[in-house]
This record gives C-alpha cells, structure tokens and sequence, in this order.
C-alpha cells in the first residue's frame, strides 16, 4: 500500500529542509511527500528544487498564492494530489524518526484514525540541529538533548524507543484521541467521504474538527502518541487570534452537535479551483 504524506510549510525553508532530511530516513520508502505549501516565497521553491534534484524520495510541491492563513485550502489541494491510498498528516516543522512511516503502516486499520503527537523543542535547539543529527538520529535522542540543553522531564518519554513502553504510556496517557495536524493518518477514501477540511476556517481548532467528522462518520481512534515520533521545531505564530479562535469553535460545536459528516465548505465546493 504506497502511502501518501502530506505536510503545510509557509516561508520556513530551513525548518523545511530539515523535515525533508527526516523523511529521506525512513526505513520504509513506500511513500510520496506532498508539501502543501500555503504561499511561500521563492526561497522555498529553491528548497524544493534542489531537494528533488539529489533524492530518489518522490516529492510533489502543492502551490497557492499567498491569501492570509488558508491551511484548510491548501490541504484539500495536497488531498486530491495524493496518490497514495493511505494519508499521513503532519507540519512542515516535524522531523520525523526515522520509524515515523513504518510505524503510521502498522498501525493503520480501516475503520480508525491514528492520533499522534509530538516533542516541541525549544528555538535554539531547533536551530542548532544539523542534517548529520537528524541522519544520526541525535535528535530523538533524550541524553543527547539534554546534554544540548532540552530539560529533563517526563515529557522525553515521547521518545521511547521501547514499543512496550510505548505500547502502556499509549493506554495510559489522559490526552485525547483527536486528529492532530502534526501527526495523524487515515484512508484517502475517509479524507473524501467527509469532504476534507472545512476552508472556512483559519487558524485554530481545524484539525480537531476534521477529527470529529470523521468519528461522526463511524471512525474510531487509535493513540500512537508514543510509537510514532517526530520533534517539533520551535516557531512563532503571527497568524494567531482570538476571532478565528471562536468563529472555528462555533463551526466545530455545530458539527459535533449535528453530528455533520461532509463539511459545506471543502473538497466538492472548491473542485473547480483544483483543476
């Protein structure tokens, strides 16, 4: 089953860049990336380019002019150029382990979703990691971090290389099962029948509402918060605000309380633009 990964990025070259290497890692190949790209710039393009030009990795770079924060948009567009009939999500800012796909494979069934999660790094750290780190896998590596700087906490324990471990802290963990942006999969088919992601939200709370209309249509969820890791590099957030906050909690309590499988606004409405 040849998977498809999609991630957003949005003028972050270099946090691209190291995604990238990431990906080149993986122990199962099995799998195309699509950088759905919500308006970079040219810097990021030339990311792209010089990528393509050296790897084998199979890479599409999903383009949209720059209109404000239209992450929903551009992952309908990556969505449809998908070809893979299973869809893993993640950011333009998660470096995967070098287990990510494999891990995301094996625990696929039909009928759920995969929700997983992520270790946020601080900035500096984020900055300092080298394309040897990532191929080394220093990164996810915990005494390695905490000799770079990271604090010591539980919060390591995300990166378990134990599939015991990562099997009990899988049951035990009090987060919720919610489809979660940086680190989610499910069929393509699913993706369709729920009609994408709503594009008329911005920033805050998509992904969780594209988790509830997939539960509404009958899906049911597994945690891999531990088995399926990737580290977050750190970033600001300039496109945060309180009105696109609400207006998407209103739009997510509706679909939950109607129990709305296909969003109004996604996939179908904007086919055309797709072409």
């Amino acid at each position: 089953m040849k998977i498809s990964v999609i991630f957003t990025t949005y003028n972050s070259p270099d946090w691209l860049q190291k995604v990238l290497w990431g990906f080149e890692q993986q122990t199962d190949d099995n799998f195309e990336v699509v950088i759905a790209d919500d308006g970079s710039t040219i810097e990021t393009q030339r990311v792209i380019t010089d990528f393509k030009a050296r790897s084998l990795m199979p890479i599409k770079h999903v383009w949209q002019e720059d209109d404000g924060f239209q992450k929903c948009r551009i992952l309908n567009k990556a969505i449809v150029s998908a070809e893979g009939k299973y869809i893993v999500v993640t950011d333009g800012d998660c470096i995967p382990r070098k287990d990510f796909i494999a891990t995301h494979r094996k625990k696929a069934e039909p009928g759920y979703f995969l929700s997983g999660g992520y270790l946020k790094l601080p900035l500096q750290l984020s900055r300092d990691i080298t394309q040897q780190d990532i191929i080394d896998g220093e990164c996810f590596n915990s005494e390695w971090l905490i000799q770079k700087g990271f604090k010591k906490s539980h919060k390591l324990w995300k990166l378990t290389r134990s599939n015991f471990l990562a099997k009990l802290l899988n049951h035990l963990t009090p987060t919720s099962r919610t489809w979660n942006g940086h680190n989610a999969s499910c069929f393509k088919s699913d993706m369709i029948k729920i009609n994408g992601f709503d594009e008329r939200m911005q920033y805050g709370g998509q992904d969780c509402e594209f988790g509830s209309r997939l539960k509404n249509l009958g899906l049911k969820t597994k945690q891999i918060r531990y088995s399926a890791i990737c580290v977050h590099l750190d970033h600001s957030k300039t496109y945060e605000n309180t009105a696109s906050w609400k207006k998407n909690n209103d739009i997510r309590k509706t679909s939950i309380k109607n129990k709305i499988i296909e969003t109004p606004a996604g996939i179908k409405e904007a086919s055309l633009d797709y072409t």
